[in-house]
């Protein structure tokens, strides 16, 4: 297991908050940031594939600005953009690893996934600052029929229990509802 350097009211934390979608996982992990008096840093993984997604993100973003949040787009290079912003006087959200998933998935060169996996863990491993990590977890529902669903469900479901390895705190929401399943 390696050292997780985070920075949270003096003890170093790196969280992770898991749940369906639509289950309040962002909205708990955003006011758990706004509790902090760092400087908060929204690294954003989701793209603009519709209309109805540029909405979401519009909203989102909308959302964000009232409580000085500086979003950051990342939607492949997130152990970059980690790199970049972390430090001792930081709090970055990342939201969400499935959409940064996705992205990683849809690319003709999948091969490269278990690479990147690698690096994004030891990127959490050793970035210093207060990060939270938000994901779905999709691996509660029906067994999908194509290739490339099941390597999604295989594939997340393997991330978050290397993340929720080296964690310091782990969340599962349901209906707006935390339940704290690693402190």
């Amino acid at each position: 297991m390696v050292a997780v350097s985070a920075f949270l009211w003096g003890v170093l934390v790196l969280e992770l908050y898991l749940g369906g979608a639509r289950s309040g996982k962002s909205r708990l992990a955003e006011q758990r940031l706004c509790e902090s008096t760092s400087q908060r840093i929204y690294l954003a993984t989701a793209t603009a594939g519709d209309a109805e997604m540029a909405a979401r993100i519009s909203h989102h973003q909308q959302q964000r600005a009232a409580d000085d949040w500086r979003t950051v787009e990342a939607p492949e290079e997130l152990s970059a953009a980690i790199k970049q912003y972390a430090s001792p006087q930081t709090a970055i959200l990342v939201d969400c690893l499935t959409l940064w998933l996705s992205n990683w998935l849809a690319k003709e060169d999948d091969d490269s996934w278990q690479m990147v996996k690698g690096q994004f863990l030891h990127t959490l491993a050793t970035a210093p600052g207060h990060i939270v990590l938000v994901s779905n977890e999709v691996g509660q529902g029906i067994v999908p029929l194509g290739t490339l669903t099941r390597r999604f469900v295989d594939e997340s479901g393997r991330l978050h229990q290397d993340i929720a390895s080296i964690a310091d705190r782990v969340v599962f929401v349901t209906a707006g509802l935390e339940q704290v399943l690693k402190n």
